[in-house]
């Protein structure tokens, strides 16, 4: 089946064939680019959706993710961000594998079919002007013969005429003969270019069509074979990222198998155990017996000493419950914040502490590294003056040790708090008191001005103001061990080397320069308690004073 033999007079319908051909391979390749976007949009719309639903840094989120069940679901959104880098791989690869190389053969298709058809309009026209030579041939060979004709009729009429002289007869002679030579002239030129013309002719339908038809033939066919190769590539394309799409869906059901219910259990325990153990037995209250009421520990009207004992130990005994968790809630609606954590149930606070401590020990790592680095390049200049001067450094390095020196005392404050939580000490110690800043004491003005808002129109008060004046009245009485505690006789004094503000309850600001008193030396925890005058006293931390102790001391004198 050759084009050249069975198609060798369909010239303007494979001129159009071919140029439809064309039309339907720049059809696909439209196609194919429309389908890379729509692959890049969804790809474009999954990672939206992936990052949408992303917890965020250092929010409440982040902390809920420690969940099985949300672990579960980060992979899920993870994956599915991988996901959409696959259609983002099949977008790019049918770019460069089927738009761009198809788009390159139809412009090399067009310039050959051009070159192609070309050749045929240039066959055609040769063949045209050798037919229309052929009809010029023949139309002055007909002429010349009808010349000749008249012309010999002529001659005969001539001769067969008595009165025609003799000299007109030989010129009609001669002019008849002059008329069929030059017929016979047309009649051998006429051949001549006929048998020309058929051998053109013969050439134009056996030999140079033929060929031109083949060579479109081939590029047609040519043309159809890379269609079905760009439609098999591009399975092929889809085909090598299912793979790896199939890992990101087993990514997905394995996140999902590892949900564990138990665990997610057991973390929400640890996130909202309070420590406390169930309340007690109420005693019964006999009020037909002669004596004082007793009063049931579960009663908010408890006596000055249980008081104190209620907030020193509510976390560990029976009905002594209430009380505590009332404050706990009122502190909490107050916005006040402790610093050791002392608003929390028991659990929680110790958790809160050994976050800060392992915080400050991170900080802690942290100078020390700096001050390692700031002592080797100390040393490096020592060695090498021209590199740099060594004094230059000692004020960074009298900084960073400063900051070390705060960073451990500040973790040796919370490190006695956890202890005390921890059931390692027995109670709080004065110097674990003074830093929490006395938390019970500064609610307790807020909490009676909040009881006195809520007076009712008759004069009486809600259930819930009784119960936050009872928590007032704890914390007077929390007040009082520092009431009658005597006055303590000074040791020495001390030389203020910085400025402290004293914030929190039980310490005391210095000026810089500043002369006191010292009537308590530092045990071990970082702070010193020192009088300014008699209504003025507290804690200020070692390192901030310059400490001179009395001749019973052996006039020591101590740097920290």
């Amino acid at each position: 089946m050759s084009w050249g033999i069975e198609l060798w007079d369909q010239f303007d319908n494979l001129e159009k064939h071919t140029q439809w051909g064309i039309d339907i391979l720049e059809k696909y390749i439209k196609f194919v680019k429309e389908r890379t976007e729509i692959e890049l949009s969804y790809a474009k719309q999954l990672r939206n959706l992936s990052k949408k639903y992303q917890p965020k840094k250092n929010s409440k989120e982040e902390e809920e993710y420690r969940y099985t069940a949300c672990k579960a679901f980060l992979s899920t959104l993870n994956e599915m961000n991988d996901y959409a880098g696959q259609h983002e791989v099949i977008s790019e690869n049918m770019t460069s594998q089927i738009i761009v190389e198809l788009a390159r053969y139809v412009q090399e298709l067009k310039q050959e079919r051009k070159s192609h058809f070309h050749d045929g309009r240039k066959a055609q026209q040769h063949i045209e002007t050798c037919w229309k030579q052929l009809e010029s041939s023949k139309r002055r060979f007909e002429r010349d013969c009808k010349e000749a004709d008249r012309a010999q009729q002529y001659f005969e009429k001539m001769d067969a005429d008595i009165n025609v002289t003799k000299a007109d007869v030989e010129k009609a002679r001669q002019q008849a003969q002059t008329r069929h030579q030059m017929a016979e002239e047309s009649k051998a030129d006429y051949s001549s270019v006929l048998q020309k013309f058929n051998h053109e002719q013969h050439e134009y339908y056996h030999t140079h069509i033929p060929n031109i038809f083949q060579k479109i033939q081939e590029m047609e066919e040519r043309r159809i074979v890379r269609i079905g190769e760009s439609v098999k590539t591009y399975a092929e394309l889809d085909r090598q990222v299912i793979p790896i799409i199939g890992k990101c869906l087993d990514g997905i059901v394995k996140a999902a198998e590892s949900i564990d219910p138990k665990n997610d259990s057991q973390l929400v325990v640890e996130a909202y155990k309070s420590g406390f153990e169930p309340p007690g037995d109420i005693e019964f209250e006999d009020y037909t017996q002669p004596m004082k009421r007793t009063v049931s520990d579960n009663s908010l009207s408890n006596s000055r000493g249980e008081g104190k004992s209620e907030l020193k130990f509510g976390g560990k005994s029976k009905g002594k419950l209430w009380p505590f968790i009332k404050k706990n809630k009122l502190s909490l609606k107050l916005g006040a914040t402790p610093e050791d954590f002392s608003n929390l149930p028991p659990e929680q606070r110790r958790k809160k502490l050994q976050q800060k401590v392992d915080e400050l020990n991170k900080e802690i790592q942290k100078e020390m590294d700096q001050r390692d680095a700031i002592t080797k390049m100390k040393d490096v200049y020592l060695k090498n003056p021209q590199m740099g001067d060594p004094s230059s450094l000692d004020h960074k390095l009298a900084e960073v040790s400063q900051n070390i020196e705060k960073l451990r005392l500040e973790a040796q404050k919370f490190e006695a708090w956890l202890a005390e939580v921890e059931g390692r000490l027995p109670a709080r110690s004065d110097q674990a008191r003074r830093q929490s800043g006395m938390y019970e004491t500064q609610n307790a003005p807020s909490v009676n001005n909040c009881a006195q808002d809520r007076e009712s129109p008759d004069g009486s008060y809600t259930e819930e103001q009784s119960q936050e004046s009872e928590v007032k009245v704890l914390a007077t009485d929390f007040d009082d061990e520092f009431d009658d505690e005597e006055p303590l006789p000074a040791i020495g004094t001390c030389k203020a080397l910085y400025t402290f503000e004293g914030q929190n309850e039980g310490t005391i600001s210095v000026v810089e320069g500043e002369t006191l008193y010292v009537i308590e030396e530092d045990k071990g925890d970082g702070w010193t308690r020192i009088r300014r005058n008699e209504d003025e006293e507290g804690y200020v931390p070692t390192s901030y004073v310059e400490v001179y102790l009395d001749k019973n001391a052996k006039g020591a004198k101590t740097y920290i």
